[in-house]
C-alpha cells in the first residue's frame, strides 16, 4: 500500500507564482495540482497539446506550450508568469527524457537529444527564472533528478550523463543564489509508475517489477510522492535547504 502524504497548510504557497515543466502528465501534473490546491498560481508548460487541459482542470493555472530545448520558450514561459501573475517565486524543472542503449549504440543524436531536455532545457529555465527571482529577493529552483545520476546503470550513458549534469547544475545555483536568498535543490528520484517508462522499453512493465523487488520498500513510486518532496523543497517548510540531492528512491541506492 502507499502511504498517503501528511497534507500541508491550504495556503502555504498563497500569493506564490511556480512555473512547472513537463507538467502534462505524471509526477508535473501532480506537482501542479498540489501547488495550486495550497494556494500557487500556477504556469505549467509542456510540449504536449494536452497540457491546456490543465486550465479547466485547475481554474488560474495558466498552460503554455512549447519545447523546453528553446531558449524562447523558457523566455517566453518566464515572461508569461510576470505578465499574468506579476512575478516568478518557484520553479519545477520537471521535464525529462530518457535512452535505454549501451554505450556502442548511443548516437551522437541520442546524446544530443537527452542532454538537450535534461540539461540545455533545465539550464534555459533555470537562468530566465534566476534573473527574476534575484530581483524579487529570492525564491526557490526544485528540479526532479534521478538516482541514475549518482549510480551508474548499464544502457544508460546519456540519461545518467544528464542527469548527472542536472545535479550539479543544482549545486552552482545554489552557491550563486544564495547572496540572493535564490535556493536549489534536486530529487534523485527512483523509478516512478508512469507512462514514461513506456516511451523507452517494450518491457517496461516487467522493468518495474524487477526494480520494486529490488528496493527495500519492495515498491517503486507513485508521481504524487515525488511531487510532494518537490513541494516541500520548494516550500519555506524547507528554508535552510540548498544545494542538496534528495533521494527519493525507495532505499535503492542505500543497499
Amino acid at each position: 500500500m502507499t502511504p498517503t502524504p501528511a497534507s500541508a497548510d491550504a495556503s502555504e504557497f498563497a500569493g506564490r507564482t511556480a512555473l512547472v515543466t513537463g507538467a502534462a502528465r505524471g509526477v508535473g501534473k501532480e506537482t501542479v495540482a498540489l501547488l495550486h490546491a495550497r494556494g500557487a498560481r500556477v504556469v505549467a508548460v509542456d510540449l504536449r497539446p494536452d497540457v491546456t487541459a490543465l486550465e479547466d482542470a485547475y481554474p488560474g493555472v495558466l498552460a503554455v506550450r512549447g519545447d523546453i530545448t528553446r531558449e524562447e520558450t523558457a523566455v517566453h514561459a518566464v515572461s508569461s508568469a510576470q505578465d499574468a501573475f506579476g512575478g516568478l517565486d518557484i520553479l519545477v524543472n520537471n521535464a525529462g527524457r530518457t535512452l535505454n542503449k549501451p554505450v556502442t549504440e548511443t548516437t551522437a543524436e541520442d546524446w544530443d537529444t537527452v542532454m538537450a531536455v535534461n540539461a540545455r532545457g533545465s539550464f534555459l529555465f533555470a537562468r530566465e527564472a534566476f534573473r527574476v527571482m534575484r530581483s524579487r529577493g529570492g525564491g526557490s529552483i526544485v528540479s526532479t533528478g534521478s538516482y541514475a545520476g549518482t549510480v551508474a546503470l548499464p544502457d544508460g550513458v546519456a540519461y545518467s550523463a544528464s542527469k548527472g549534469a542536472l545535479a550539479q547544475l543544482t549545486k552552482v545555483l545554489a552557491v550563486e543564489g544564495g547572496p540572493w536568498n535564490i535556493r536549489a535543490n534536486l530529487v534523485a528520484a527512483g523509478v516512478i509508475e508512469t507512462d514514461f517508462l513506456d516511451t523507452f522499453r517494450p518491457d517496461s512493465r516487467a522493468y518495474l517489477a524487477s526494480f520494486a523487488d529490488a528496493q527495500p520498500l519492495g515498491r517503486v513510486a507513485q508521481p504524487e510522492e515525488i511531487a510532494e518532496i518537490l513541494c516541500f523543497l520548494a516550500s519555506p517548510r524547507s528554508g535552510f535547504i540548498t544545494g542538496a540531492v534528495v533521494p527519493a528512491d525507495g532505499g535503492f541506492t542505500a543497499v
